[in-house]
């Protein structure tokens, strides 16, 4: 008997709130600081969209969002911005525990919000 194996992709799984919530939460966690696993969620997240309508309301061109998502995608903050505000989402920027670093300031918990 043959095994037939089948591409994994995110998308497909990707159907609640939570299920998007969950996506996005592990792509923070594990991102290793250079934004390429948040850009691949956004991009799971896109596929799940109609591409040309998500394009069209962030103000991008569908080959555009396209290439700003892909692997080799480098998109700034302005289309990042626009493409999760399409998506109905928000940046939130928090302070994480990390051990001070000379020259870092030491912000409390909980005193910053973006």
């Amino acid at each position: 008997m043959s095994e037939e194996y089948r591409k994994f992709d995110a998308a497909d799984y990707i159907k609640t709130g939570e299920d998007v919530r969950g996506l996005l939460r592990a792509a923070t966690d594990e991102d290793p600081g250079d934004g390429t696993v948040i850009r691949a969620a956004l991009k799971h997240l896109a596929r799940t969209q109609n591409i040309s309508a998500l394009a069209r309301e962030a103000g991008l061109n569908r080959s555009n969002l396209y290439e700003a998502l892909s692997e080799g995608g480098n998109p700034t903050l302005a289309t990042l911005l626009k493409v999760t505000r399409a998506l109905g989402l928000r940046v939130r920027l928090e302070p994480v525990d990390i051990p001070a670093q000379s020259g870092q300031r030491d912000f409390p918990a909980g005193s910053i919000s973006a």
